[in-house]
């Protein structure tokens, strides 16, 4: 591709998102909605002006990606987070194994063979933490007790992914999982983050201070950034996944005096890197494969036990005094990180065509569903529902959507 083609591409897929993001901001929705939607219409299956396997563009989406968890963990508070960690960890684990076991069932009673149904099993498990958090964030709900347990759940929920993707890359591959293969794949993940926070919080705030001694605002924010890629790459080497090491580097500048310079800096170029990603995502939907009457009716299936899976696993800690409805939903997309697991499945050859459309049709409807019911809950709530009337309204709303 020229440097005029992907310039023109970039340009294309900018004005697109930024004006059906506005649009459904207008209608009352969150403006990921229509980025998504941007990336469906501009995608191979509509209008065919992106291409999402463009490695170039593949590439940007990441970096879009990177971003926006920098970004997410630079708001938020981590004591805040490690106070609802054990109801994260609780939505989390139910989130994974609920729907896993739903999707095996289904695919199995629709007639799909053993390994097959257990890579749409764990499609079923993943939660898209960048989805969720964009939406919280735009609507004023990331730092509520609901969207710090969905965020950390959703991160828990990725670790948990990668864990389950190495257990399905090997049975792919005709190799049974080692039990010693899947607690290193354990430990690593979740001992990366925590090695990276107590480390962080003794070199990272003196670092800042002689930047900011010695340097301009813009030098604090491009430093950060620099932090943000490295420890995204520390991470993917050592077996985790770049978007944990990209959280991670936002709490672990979070609670510095700099955050305000770091996030003004951030935040212009995240207006471009961010919706691209978006694009991205909404572009790898190929609508063109809803065709078969068969494909829909296991797609629906499949969707159905996904909403119901994430929504019961929002209820799971009992304990915690919150709005279980909107930690439901709130769990609900599974956006790109759907896609890889379905993708897996398709290039390994494990599933065919027709089961990879009906993860597909799971995808884009959990993906696109979640936004505006989040956007009505958390409309609700403001209004002054109670958090039981808000709770069966949700329950209403999913079964007449879905």
């Amino acid at each position: 591709m020229t440097p005029e083609r992907f310039l023109l591409l970039l340009a294309g897929i900018l004005v697109a998102a930024k004006l059906l993001g506005e649009l459904a901001e207008r209608v009352g929705q969150p403006a990921v909605v229509g980025e998504l939607l941007a990336g469906v219409i501009l995608g191979p299956s509509l209008v065919g002006f992106v291409d999402p396997t463009t490695p170039a563009l593949h590439l940007i989406a990441e970096i879009g990606l990177v971003m926006l968890l920098f970004g997410i963990g630079l708001e938020t508070d981590l004591k805040r987070l490690l106070s609802v960690g054990g109801a994260a960890f609780t939505v989390a684990m139910v989130g994974v194994a609920l729907p896993f076991g739903l999707g095996y069932v289904v695919s199995r009673a629709f007639g799909i063979a053993l390994l097959p149904a257990i890579v749409a099993g764990a499609a079923l498990t993943a939660t898209s933490v960048g989805i969720t958090a964009r939406v919280f964030s735009d609507l004023g709900e990331l730092k509520s007790v609901e969207g710090q347990i969905v965020l950390g759940a959703a991160v828990i929920d990725d670790v948990i992914g990668l864990v389950i993707l190495a257990i399905v890359s090997d049975l792919v591959a005709g190799n049974a999982p080692s039990v010693l293969g899947v607690v290193r794949t354990t430990a690593v993940a979740f001992g990366f983050l925590a090695a990276t926070l107590l480390a962080g919080r003794y070199v990272v705030p003196p670092l800042f201070d002689l930047l900011a001694r010695t340097g301009k605002e813009q030098t604090l924010a491009s430093m950060a950034l620099a932090l943000a890629f490295l420890l995204a790459v520390l991470a993917s080497n050592v077996g985790s996944a770049l978007i944990v090491g990209a959280f991670a580097a936002g709490l672990v500048l979070a609670p510095t005096s700099h955050v305000e310079a770091v996030e003004r800096g951030i935040v212009r170029l995240a207006n471009v890197f961010v919706p691209i990603f978006f694009v991205s995502v909404g572009a790898a939907v190929d609508v063109r494969t809803f065709g078969s009457r068969n494909v829909v009716i296991i797609g629906v299936a499949l969707t159905a036990v996904a909403i119901l899976g994430k929504f019961a696993a929002g209820y799971a800690p009992a304990w915690v005094r919150a709005r279980k409805a909107l930690i439901g939903v709130g769990m609900v997309p599974r956006g790109e990180v759907g896609l890889i697991f379905a993708q897996t499945g398709l290039v390994a050859g494990v599933i065919n065509a027709g089961e990879y459309s009906a993860l597909m049709l799971m995808v884009l409807v959990t993906t696109f569903l979640a936004p505006p019911l989040l956007r009505r809950l958390i409309g609700k709530r403001e209004a002054g529902a109670t958090p039981a009337e808000v709770d069966a309204s949700a329950v209403g709303e999913m079964t007449t959507e879905s």
